[in-house]
């Protein structure tokens, strides 16, 4: 996450940047992610009712299921697509990466 997706969560939040930092965030390789819980989901995805932060979620989280390796390689885009109910399995391939090419969702 960029300075200015952190500073847009902690406003949501109603805490201080520093503070969703320390308990939301953790580094790997000079970049700043949001945790993920011991399930390996994202700590602000809360089963039944989504994404906590969905009004202000990172850009990243936003592009998701459009990310590169879901375009660009069938199998994973099936793996994709089997593990996110928000996906459409009945959706081909072909049009999924027309959808992303078109930015029709």
């Amino acid at each position: 996450m960029n300075e200015e997706e952190q500073k847009r969560i902690a406003v949501f939040l109603e805490i201080s940047a520093d503070d969703f930092l320390s308990r939301f965030c953790e580094e790997r390789n000079g970049i700043i992610y949001v945790r993920t819980g011991e399930d390996n989901f994202c700590i602000f995805y809360q089963r039944g009712k989504g994404c906590a932060i969905h009004p202000v979620k990172p850009g990243r989280c936003s592009l998701w299921p459009y990310y590169n390796a879901n375009i660009n390689d069938e199998e994973t885009w099936d793996m994709a697509k089997w593990a996110c109910r928000g996906i459409n399995r009945e959706c081909s391939f072909e049009e999924f990466v027309r959808q992303s090419e078109t930015g029709e969702r």
